[in-house]
């Protein structure tokens, strides 16, 4: 089995999985426990948050851990709104979001709260001039992905974050698939919030990350006892936070060789599929997308199709977003670059990760390669 699906999720680290088992056994205490064992467990999580802040060049304080990247932008757009409920409010996002943020907007616009959505080109980029010109009196949030789950592209995020230094307004990044694949740093992002997701970076699943700017005010997502300084209470999952911060770490270290060897195998799927098929189209920025995410559009074939096919040969792709998988309309990110329903329907991911190897790339580019000639041959 070939998995090449890492934008989705990622294989947990084998050294990462060693650091997490002592706390799903022997380490099991809970960490608001005052014995031995509590303690431990406290530590642990507290050595957590500091390589987390350290990863993204942030201060522990400004760390809280949460069960994923959909909370934390929930969280985020939940408790903006509620900051500003008696007055009038504005947020700006983009077309692209992940649904985490844009269905979070929607129920936001219920409420009478206005949103304006950001339209792309044809690179899946936002334009900064959009941005300045969509701002009002009333805006309070500004929400711009850093780098789209769907097809790479890495938004202008430093350039948004100086636009706005100086306004009175609070900006958002989901960086959930950027964070241990290209380098963050909060400060130079200029950014009141972060959030990210530990399987996207060879941690676990169930553990997500929100960076608060120090100084800021966020209201308690979960109410009960004094976990996450009284934010999120509830018996925290010891084994995944501190998975999260080995996971982070590790990735971090080994950041630009894994990115020049994805990058490259990237570059050798879509030459070597072009070879074969001429007619493929590469979606979105090519040049400042992530380094081991392609997405590729088949004239007039299924891409649903095409990925159950591959299954059936042992490489293992998605269509879009695993978010958005399972439903009949084509993606709203394609759709954005101004693709056809047709040509959105003939999209796949191709996401490689560390575990992925380069001898791997020929067997994928054959296995697509021969699955479109099948489609094709029986139309």
């Amino acid at each position: 089995m070939i998995y090449v699906d890492n934008a989705a999720t990622t294989k947990i680290s084998d050294s990462v999985f060693e650091k997490m088992l002592p706390f799903l056994r022997e380490q099991y205490g809970n960490p608001s426990s005052q014995h031995s064992l509590g303690v431990k467990a406290k530590r642990a999580i507290e050595q957590a948050r500091k390589q987390t802040a350290a990863a993204i060049g942030a201060g522990p304080s400004e760390i809280t851990f949460t069960s994923g990247g959909s909370e934390s932008n929930s969280w985020v757009l939940g408790c903006v709104s509620e900051t500003y409920r008696n007055q009038p409010m504005h947020i700006i996002t983009s077309v692209i979001e992940h649904h985490s943020v844009l269905n979070a907007c929607h129920a936001l616009e219920k409420r009478d709260i206005e949103v304006t959505y950001l339209p792309v080109d044809n690179l899946g980029r936002v334009s900064i001039d959009d941005v300045n010109a969509s701002i009002k009196p009333y805006t309070k949030l500004v929400s711009i992905m850093l780098a789209n789950n769907e097809i790479g592209t890495i938004q202008p995020i430093v350039e948004i974050g100086r636009l706005l230094k100086g306004e009175s307004i609070l900006f958002h990044t989901d960086a959930v698939q950027a964070v241990g694949h290209i380098p963050v740093n909060v400060s130079d992002l200029q950014v009141d919030f972060l959030t990210a997701s530990a399987h996207k970076f060879n941690g676990a699943k169930g553990t997500g990350i929100l960076y608060k700017r120090s100084g800021l005010d966020l209201s308690p997502l979960v109410f009960g006892g004094e976990q996450e300084k009284g934010l999120r209470a509830g018996t925290e999952n010891v084994a995944g936070i501190v998975g999260a911060g080995y996971a982070i770490e590790e990735s971090v270290s080994e950041m630009a060789d894994t990115a020049k060897r994805l990058k490259a195998m990237v570059e050798d799927t879509v030459n070597g599929i072009k070879e074969k098929i001429p007619s493929i189209m590469v979606n979105g920025d090519r040049e400042c997308r992530l380094p081991g995410m392609v997405n590729l559009c088949f004239d007039g074939i299924s891409g649903e199709s095409l990925m159950h096919l591959l299954d059936l040969k042992g490489v293992c792709l998605s269509t879009s977003s695993a978010c958005n998988s399972g439903k009949e309309k084509p993606s709203h990110v394609l759709l954005a670059l101004g693709l056809t329903e047709q040509q959105a329907k003939s999209a796949i991911r191709i996401s490689y990760g560390k575990y992925n190897s380069e001898d791997e790339v020929s067997m994928v580019v054959t296995a697509v390669c021969e699955a479109w000639s099948m489609i094709v041959g029986n139309r």
